[in-house]
């Protein structure tokens, strides 16, 4: 079932440095054979190099358009519970949680709206996509679909066991994000936890795409943390995976 699973990401996140290895194998060749200089040589050889590299690290460490795993077994550790999906995408973070902790049921929100349709597009609506994701990992009877902003969720207080946000919270403006981080923590029964897993400034995502994915939202742990507090949350667990930032919180 996992090969009908389509998190909706561009290609060229997976696969577009093999285009550009391809490329520069081609002049390396032509180089040879019409004897060019060695600085020249050297040169393309380089970038050769780094798109392979390049290319096995977006692939294999990465994997935008891979399964997700839990950054941590400390989130939920009873098994079970109500989870809150924030900004849910094509449901890659929902079925994170569902696959590691299959007692739970989670609501998968998002707004659906334009910037949904610029980052996954739009052949099937938001809602079409991140079902037939579901249906795919044979979990939509664990889970409900629901569109809503983060800023102003619609749910009651102390709603939720537990609140997840993946790569979402961070495409908001400061302002939002102070926002979005009160609501998370006003749905959150008390002694529930929020898991938060963000882009970071990280050495390996600068090397594989430069200046291609600069990111608004990126803010240093420490940033993050004061955020939280504010939000009336404990920060008690943070740590880093590639090219992420998460963090794990409590509401007292």
């Amino acid at each position: 079932m996992s090969s009908q699973i389509n998190f909706g990401y561009p290609w060229w996140l997976s696969y577009g440095h093999l285009v550009v290895l391809a490329i520069a194998l081609l002049f390396w060749l032509l180089g040879r054979r019409r004897k060019w200089s060695r600085v020249l040589m050297l040169l393309i050889g380089a970038v050769t190099l780094w798109s392979a590299a390049a290319f096995f690290v977006t692939r294999f460490g990465l994997d935008v358009n891979g399964r997700l795993a839990l950054p941590t077994q400390a989130f939920l550790t009873s098994g079970a519970g109500r989870v809150l999906d924030m900004g849910a995408g094509t449901g890659r973070s929902t079925l994170m949680v569902l696959e590691a902790r299959p007692q739970t049921t989670v609501v998968a929100l998002d707004l659906f709206a334009e910037s949904y349709k610029q980052h996954f597009g739009a052949e099937q609506s938001g809602q079409e996509r991140l079902l037939s994701n579901l249906k795919a990992a044979g979990v939509e009877q664990h889970a409900s679909i629901q569109a809503g902003d983060m800023r102003k969720l619609p749910f009651e207080p102390a709603t939720f066991d537990g609140v997840v946000s993946t790569y979402a919270i961070d495409h908001l403006d400061r302002e939002g994000i102070n926002t979005a981080l009160g609501e998370a923590a006003r749905v959150l029964k008390p002694g529930g936890q929020f898991l938060m897993m963000v882009i970071t400034k990280d050495s390996w995502l600068k090397f594989t795409f430069g200046p291609l994915l600069l990111h608004s939202g990126t803010a240093s742990a420490a940033w993050w943390t004061s955020r939280l507090q504010e939000a009336g949350l404990q920060v008690i667990e943070q740590g880093t995976r590639p090219a992420t930032l998460y963090i794990l919180a409590r509401k007292p």
